[in-house]
Formats: structure tokens, sequence, C-alpha cells
């Protein structure tokens, strides 16, 4: 009498379509997934997202930096660093009714979430006070709330909860083997402790990475393995395809395979069955079939409007085009008000591009603050 099969793996359950959540992946494994056929690993991919999510509905969210540049870090990425001459011009923090006038904008353009960021180390007393109300006005307007504000200890964090902050976003940026080569005022330790004090406080985390900055595979595979790690998993993971700016140290580095980038939104989608992983980004250097495989390989959400903090990002007649030839629609989310109008909403907003194009002068408006 034959004896009865093994049973499969955990791996191998989630490689089958079984969206187990796991956060125990080795580095092997992981790299694994990176070197599947690519039909393979999309197929894979599309079945652990078929899982848990609506294939074609894609959340929106809108994005507004609410101080821009002087930053004292060192990021080589990011035009907001004040270590680096790239023409930004320096912007104090914007008035609280500018911002929520903006998000009124950003919701009656069907964007379900509204996230805020300023180029800080950390915030400032006085400023903590501000962002708060900003937190506070923005989630009456029926909107989730998001920010992005450096590092936050657990009494900041707890505070923005107590506001009403729904998502703090804090990218890992790449592993921590390569987190050096990147960045030095800050260590890949004060990251994942201000992502602790965020889920302390009960906030939802948003955290990712930027792909691109001259780092080997095995970094992309590493810097999954620490959001993998993180329990629960992040809500929101962002991948980032690298916008080189001139006068920051990696505007010359070479440009990564459009195929090596939807491989990481795949593998990011197994790995994070039950999370949202955002194209983020690099969206307006992506052709319209590279943003198409990102979302066949589990991306289902976009940041829509004409700038992304201090770069730019997909105009809104592009997005509505790419959305109408794709067949996708905004995914709808019961904290908004708004939600059974929000795919109608949003499709007469992208075709009219000016209520976007007065909020994008809005955003920049912040030297009276």
């Amino acid at each position: 009498m034959s004896s009865a099969p093994n049973p499969p793996s955990p791996s191998e359950q989630t490689l089958a379509g079984n969206p187990e959540v796991r956060h125990d992946w080795s580095l092997a494994e992981i790299e694994a997934l990176f070197a599947l056929p690519f039909n393979d690993l999309l197929f894979r991919a599309q079945q652990v997202h078929r899982a848990h999510f609506d294939p074609n509905a894609v959340q929106v969210s809108t994005l507004l930096s609410i101080k821009t540049g002087a930053c004292p870090e060192d990021c080589k990425y990011c035009p907001q660093s004040g270590h680096y001459n790239t023409d930004l011009d320096k912007e104090k923090l914007l008035e609280i009714e500018k911002v929520v006038e903006q998000a009124r904008a950003a919701r009656d353009a069907g964007a379900s979430r509204f996230c805020m960021g300023a180029a800080w180390r950390s915030p400032r007393e006085k400023d903590l006070e501000v962002v708060m109300e900003m937190v506070s006005r923005v989630k009456s307007l029926g909107l989730e709330t998001c920010m992005t504000l450096g590092m936050v200890d657990s009494d900041q964090a707890k505070r923005l909860a107590g506001a009403g902050l729904d998502y703090y976003n804090h990218n890992l940026d790449t592993s921590p083997e390569y987190y050096g080569e990147i960045i030095t005022t800050r260590t890949y330790g004060d990251r994942l402790e201000t992502l602790a004090s965020v889920r302390e406080a009960g906030m939802k985390v948003c955290s990712g990475g930027i792909l691109g900055m001259g780092e080997a595979p095995r970094d992309r595979a590493a810097l999954l393995q620490q959001l993998v790690r993180l329990e629960p998993h992040p809500e929101s993971v962002p991948i980032n395809m690298l916008v080189k700016v001139p006068g920051t140290p990696l505007e010359d580095v070479e440009d990564l395979d459009p195929i090596v980038f939807i491989r990481a939104i795949a593998v990011a989608r197994i790995l994070m069955p039950r999370s949202h992983v955002r194209l983020s980004a690099g969206r307006e250097q992506m052709s319209e079939s590279t943003q198409a495989l990102a979302f066949l390989a589990g991306a289902n959400s976009i940041f829509y409007g004409e700038r992304l903090l201090t770069t730019a990002n997909p105009q809104a007649e592009r997005d509505r085009a790419l959305f109408d030839k794709l067949g996708l629609h905004p995914e709808r989310r019961e904290t908004c008000t708004d939600d059974s109008r929000q795919q109608e909403t949003l499709e007469a907003a992208m075709a009219l591009k000016t209520g976007q194009s007065r909020a994008d002068a809005l955003a920049y408006d912040a030297t009276l603050a």
C-alpha cells in the first residue's frame, strides 16, 4: 500500500495560489520567486491577487507636499535634501485652508485617500499641532488620511492617531545591506522604530522602497523580506522607480530594466497578499505597456494627479485614458462619504483638468504660510 504524498510546504501552497499570510519568508525563497519564468511569476501573482481583491479595481490616492525642500537628511535620491543643489524652491508649511481646499478637490475628483508629505527629519512641536489640525479637517471631508513627516516617536504617533490619521508612510527604501550607500543621516533601525511607533498607536502602515538606485538583485529581495517580517504586513506597499533628478548623487545611475521592476511588483504581491501594492514614483517615465504589466502583476494602488511631491506624475487625462483602455476603475472605500459617485467623478475630473490644475497651483503657493 503506497504512502500518502507529503503535504505541500507553506511556500508551495502560496505559489499554488493559496494566499497564506507568512512572515517567515527566507531570502532564498524570495530570490527563487524573482528567478521564476516571467509568465509563471505573473500567473502566480494574479492567483494571489484575485483571492483578495477585485483585479480591475485600483485604489486612488492624491499626494500633496505640505512643506517642500531644505530637509536635513542626505538621501541620495531626494531633490528635497538640503545637501544637494537641485534648484528646488524651498517652501514653508502650507496654510491649513489651502490643504483642505486641495483635499476637497481630490475627493471630488474621486480620490479615496489624501496623503500629505513634509520634508522634515521629524516634526517639531509647533508643526505637529498644525498637521494634526490638517488631519482632522481632511478627515472630516470623508477621506482616508495619510502623512509622511519623517521620524516620529510613540507620543507623536499617538497624537497623530488621535487626530484621525489613518496611515503613516515611512519607507525602508532599500535593503539593510545597501542602505548605508544611500542614506547616512538616519539608520535602518530608526526607520523600523518609527514603524513600530505607528503600529503601537493603532495606525495603518504605508512602507515600501525605491528600485533602480544601483542596488543588486539580492538587495531588492532583502528589502521585500524586511517588509514581510513586519507583523502585520504594511497595509500599503509603495514600489517606487527611481526618478533621477539633476543635482542628486543618483542622477546618472543606470536605468533599471522595466521587466525587473515588474518582477518586484509580482513578488511583493505574492509575499503580501492582503496589502495594497502601489505603483508609485516613476510612473511618468513608464510606458502604458509597463504600467499595464504592473497592474497584471498585482499593483492595485496609484497616486492620481499631476505632481508626486516634487516630481511629475502622469497627467489626469492620461490616467483616465489608461483606465478606460485597461477596463480599470477606482476602488470604492467604506470610509469615503461619496462611494457611490467615485467612478463617475473620477472620470469626469480626469476629462476636465481645470480643477486639478488649480489645486496643483495651490500646492506651490506656500510662501505666505
